[in-house]
């Protein structure tokens, strides 16, 4: 139980609020919701570099509100914001509305957004790094940032195999059964030229344990509840862990040299001495 069921849409209602806000009667509810996702489709393919982390749709009597959450404003903003005006005259074509507003929100932590990390991750993997080597700077960079928890779990021709995989690296805790636990999802893919590879992103932000604004415009003091005592604690785990686990190995390979010298140096003294001494019976 769990496993498959999305992080996000398990929590709405409890510590996140919906993407899309507006109310529709039976009539035109499914013509607003093809409108919502050719809204989404279209920004994510016109703004491909923005860093779009997501789009809040609200709708009232004839507005559009359209915000974007991104990482990279001046992107899309443009100089002296003619990006900006070029998508809302696009997307009133697209909507077939006159008054159409875009809000543009700066995430401050990037490193803690699923999307955007995705996002890195699969832009590295198209640029042919080596997808650990990807997976292992974005895992790092999050628990920097104040990440309880991370896992990262990519599946298909990965490296260029023949045979399809899935690979799985995770760090922290990521307790996908607490529902009051604020934990980030994002699905996104790269598109290489040997096929694509799905990339799945959980963050664990910590615990929301006070009534939460469930706007999902509102950008919170820590932006997820993360408490500074945990931050530091489970930062300090986490990396604590890892160097634990790297210094051990290399103190074992290391120190194993190190003994070997030992040894080596004692039958050296030992003998020496020995057959120094043995000199000096003669």
């Amino acid at each position: 139980m769990g496993q498959k069921t999305n992080p996000i849409g398990a929590r709405l209602g409890i510590i996140r609020g919906w993407e899309s806000n507006w109310y529709g009667s039976k009539k035109d509810y499914a013509t607003k919701l093809i409108e919502d996702n050719k809204i989404r489709t279209y920004l994510n393919a016109r703004i491909n570099k923005g860093g779009i982390a997501k789009i809040v749709i609200e709708r009232t009597l004839n507005k559009l509100i359209v915000t974007i959450h991104t990482s990279k404003p001046g992107i899309i903003i443009g100089k002296g914001g003619g990006e900006v005006d070029r998508i809302k005259e696009e997307l009133k074509k697209l909507t077939g509305k006159d008054d159409v507003q875009i809000n543009i929100l700066e995430i401050r932590r990037p490193e803690l957004d699923a999307n955007i990390v995705g996002d890195t991750i699969a832009r590295q993997i198209e640029n042919r790094i080596n997808y650990k080597r990807a997976i292992k700077m974005a895992i790092a960079s999050a628990l920097r940032m104040g990440a309880e928890g991370i896992k990262i779990k990519v599946s298909g021709r990965l490296g260029g195999a023949e045979i399809a995989r899935t690979e799985e690296i995770k760090q922290g805790r990521t307790p996908l059964h607490t529902l009051r636990m604020d934990i980030d999802y994002a699905n996104v893919f790269a598109l290489t030229v040997y096929g694509k590879i799905g990339i799945k992103v959980w963050i664990c932000k910590g615990e929301v344990l006070a009534k939460r604004d469930l706007n999902p415009n509102f950008v919170g003091g820590k932006e997820g509840g993360l408490s500074d005592r945990r931050d530091r604690r489970d930062g300090d785990h986490g990396h604590g862990r890892d160097d634990r686990r790297g210094g051990g190995d290399r103190d074992r390979r290391g120190g194993g040299g190190h003994r070997d010298d030992r040894r080596g140096g004692g039958e050296h003294r030992g003998g020496g001495d020995r057959r120094g001494g043995g000199d000096r019976r003669h």
